[in-house]
């Protein structure tokens, strides 16, 4: 989710683009019964804003974010800021480091991201009252509606010059996206609740054991695609669009994947209207950055591991009490149905030919 200029609100019910989890934690699936963010109150938000040296007036807005904690805080005397509580016991900070520097760095570079403030000290990472936290800067934008291919080029061009940048040395603390972290050790996780009801277990479970040994087998033929810093979440809620085109927010979920990782989730939901947007994507992307069509074999392998993940990011949040709030449908027996309907959809989609894409 954009976490730089919505007020929360819920997601739609069957969205698999939403916030996802990432890997590199101190606990990959925390399940402490403990609601550390019930001490995150108004105060102490305030309070770790002003140790910057800002004023605050006391006006705060919770934006679109659950895995973090996230407000627009105005002050005295210039632009409100953005203040990002990280989940406690999530990264380490190692990894968030690693995910500001990778901001900085294309920001440095001209491309449109958001990156953290950084302190009259020198550091971007920060902790109050037990919590850590970042301050960004106020993006101005709109929720980008990419109708033209002009958009979808210009969008492209910045994805090639990110990934150009993102290929020049590897993460060293983030996660990797791979079957076994995202595929695996999600169901391993949902096999270890009570959130599917018991006559469903045995359908959903069957069908994962279907499409896990397809990934694996797909990933392989595939090959030794590059590995490369990515934005690794980037769907529509995380681009604003301004004046002077895209901007690219919340890098929470930045990771060593295939390219393709950072497109595929702005495509169309039908076939033709896949590769008509991903051409315009890439005829933009390939002016800064070689694409090895090869990749396109990956999209619903990709997919199909955001399904899976989704699902267990969910159940192993359900102790923050935001998540049974703004996610009720998820114990219902009918969203368990429609995933067993749509992953058994992927079964088919993974044995159908990839898109096809002729450089212009």
């Amino acid at each position: 989710m954009a976490e730089h200029n919505r007020p929360k609100d819920t997601p739609a019910r069957t969205s698999v683009y939403g916030r996802s989890p990432g890997e590199d934690t101190l606990s990959v699936f925390a399940t402490d019964p403990a609601h550390p963010y019930d001490a995150l109150t108004p105060e102490t938000i305030l309070d770790a804003v002003e140790t910057f040296g800002d004023r605050c007036t006391g006006a705060l807005l919770a934006l679109n974010s659950y895995e973090n904690r996230v407000y627009r805080v105005n002050v005295d005397d210039g632009e409100p800021v953005v203040a990002k509580f990280y989940r406690p016991g999530r990264w380490t900070d190692a990894a968030i480091l690693e995910e500001h520097a990778f901001a900085q760095l294309l920001a440095d570079h001209e491309i449109p991201a958001v990156a953290p403030l950084i302190h009259t000290d020198g550091r971007t990472l920060h902790e109050h009252a037990g919590f850590r936290f970042a301050l960004f800067p106020w993006a101005r934008g709109r929720t980008p509606e990419l109708n033209t291919a002009d958009d979808r080029k210009l969008l492209g061009r910045y994805m090639g010059r990110l990934h150009l940048i993102g290929q020049a040395e590897p993460f060293q603390h983030r996660p990797r996206l791979t079957v076994e972290e995202y595929g695996r050790k999600s169901v391993a996780l949902l096999a270890q609740t009570a959130f599917i009801p018991d006559e469903l277990r045995e359908p959903y479970f069957r069908v994962t054991e279907m499409l896990l040994p397809m990934l694996d087998e797909i990933f392989r033929e595939v090959g030794d695609v590059a590995w490369i810093r990515s934005h690794g979440d980037c769907h529509l809620g995380n681009i604003l669009w301004g004046a002077n085109g895209p901007i690219l927010v919340d890098f929470d979920d930045c990771l060593a994947a295939p390219a393709i990782q950072d497109l595929w989730m702005m495509l169309g939901a039908e076939r033709e209207e896949m590769e008509s947007t991903l051409a315009d994507y890439l005829n933009g992307y390939v002016e800064f950055h070689d694409f090895d069509p090869t990749e396109l074999r990956l999209i619903e392998p990709l997919r199909t591991l955001r399904m899976l993940r989704y699902g267990a990011w969910l159940a192993s949040r359900w102790d923050d009490p935001a998540f049974p709030r703004s996610f009720p449908w998820f114990a219902a027996r009918r969203y368990w149905e429609e995933q067993i309907l749509a992953l058994k959809q992927q079964l088919a989609a993974l044995s159908e030919p990839p898109l096809i894409w002729r450089l212009v």
